[in-house]
């Protein structure tokens, strides 16, 4: 990707953004989306190729980060454990689930039991994006919101580690050892919230320290990415150690005396960074995406899975809620379907769907373009869904 086309990227981006004034009926990142479709057919774009490594390395730690540290450390510690359940167990469970519904209504075109689990891990990973937006606009509860938002920050991290291991049996044939697995997804969560954790708190005592904005600036970008790399150097979850890194360091942010001088200075930046970062992704996961669905055909296997996979997360959902007596009335049955709509797939699938793609021969097409499918219906159905649906449960 030259410089050029991502400067008419970022270019379209801004356009979509001024057009999109109303950010309801028609979420921003559907609108790219299809943007990004519809430039596939144009040669200059059409060669465009995004990999995993750029996704990976440069757009997520970013993206991360300004999504912890603009979560409430306060909503945070309200919520953890709900939050943390969701985002571990929670997500352990709803793979699954919907693995073995994958295999049963797949196995005729010939998807394999770890085949079905595979996509069942890339389909987990919410990211819910501009819904959060939306749900506090169209909700006077935050609960709802916090909970999407807390939930998606984590549970990333946890997908990475379940594709991971899945995709290891998937390529080299390889048994699913219980034991073994659990103590790899601890040994590199734990590491990486740490790492994460101690990166936040040393960067934002050197913020404190720092009078120019210019500085203060350069030590959260150091951080959001460092945090990020030095985990993956030690073998731990570079995604949970980025969103501990924002966590800690908005945290000790509102300890500061200071902290409005502080937070206008990072804001300035990150709020123009978010969309910047947003704009050049979605476009090019719509042009990625049109080589992997031109030729798809199993459409309804593609509605079938993204029906259950709402499914499956509403029952997860609901069930976890009985667990903790505070949730009980706190999230009913209409907030949990709300919680479960708004759980969109978006950048870490994609992430995971490349990683697959470059990972395997032809063998491993079908369920890409399974998953390229199962995404696109994500993002559109449930990204212009989630303003009605609120208000109309809502009002029942």
């Amino acid at each position: 990707m030259s410089a050029l086309q991502v400067l008419i990227l970022i270019t379209i981006g801004y356009i979509a953004m001024t057009l999109d004034t109303k950010k309801k009926n028609f979420p921003l990142p559907v609108f790219l989306v299809a943007i990004g479709f519809g430039l596939s057919f144009v040669p200059y774009f059409g060669s465009i190729h995004i990999s995993k490594e750029i996704i990976y390395n440069i757009f997520l730690p970013g993206l991360l980060f300004i999504s912890a540290y603009h979560y409430s450390a306060k909503s945070l510690k309200k919520h953890i454990k709900i939050i943390a359940t969701l985002s571990t167990v929670g997500l352990l469970l709803t793979a699954v689930m919907l693995g073995l519904i994958i295999y049963w209504i797949g196995e005729g075109i010939g998807i394999s039991l770890v085949g079905a689990m595979l996509v069942a891990s890339i389909l987990t990973p919410t990211d819910p994006v501009s819904v959060v937006s939306i749900l506090k606009k169209s909700l006077d509860d935050s609960s709802v919101s916090d909970i999407v938002d807390g939930e998606s920050m984590i549970n990333d991290g946890t997908s990475v580690v379940l594709f991971t291991v899945l995709l290891t049996m998937f390529t080299k044939r390889q048994p699913f050892e219980f034991w073994p697995f659990v103590g790899e997804f601890v040994t590199v969560s734990l590491g990486g919230i740490v790492t994460g954790f101690i990166s936040g708190w040393i960067v934002s005592k050197a913020i404190h320290f720092s009078s120019q904005r210019e500085n203060q600036v350069l030590l959260s970008i150091i951080i959001a990415y460092g945090a990020f790399h030095l985990a993956e150097i030690f073998g731990f979850s570079g995604v949970l150690a980025t969103v501990a890194a924002g966590i800690m360091l908005s945290a000790e942010l509102e300890r500061a005396d200071e902290e409005d001088v502080h937070r206008e200075s990072l804001n300035g930046f990150w709020e123009v960074a978010e969309p910047g970062l947003l704009s050049i992704l979605f476009l090019v996961i719509g042009i990625t995406a049109a080589d992997y669905l031109l030729a798809f055909s199993n459409w309804f296997l593609a509605g079938a899975i993204f029906i259950t996979s709402i499914i499956a997360r509403f029952i997860i959902i609901i069930s976890t809620m009985q667990l903790f007596s505070g949730y009980r009335k706190l999230v009913d049955a209409k907030k949990a379907s709300l919680i479960s709509w708004a759980g969109i797939r978006g950048t870490m699938s994609i992430f995971l769907l490349l990683s697959l793609a470059d990972a395997t021969d032809q063998s491993a097409d079908l369920l890409v373009s399974l998953g390229f499918a199962v995404v696109l219906l994500s993002l559109v159905i449930q990204s212009i869904g989630i303003y009605p649906l609120s208000k109309t449960l809502e009002k029942a």
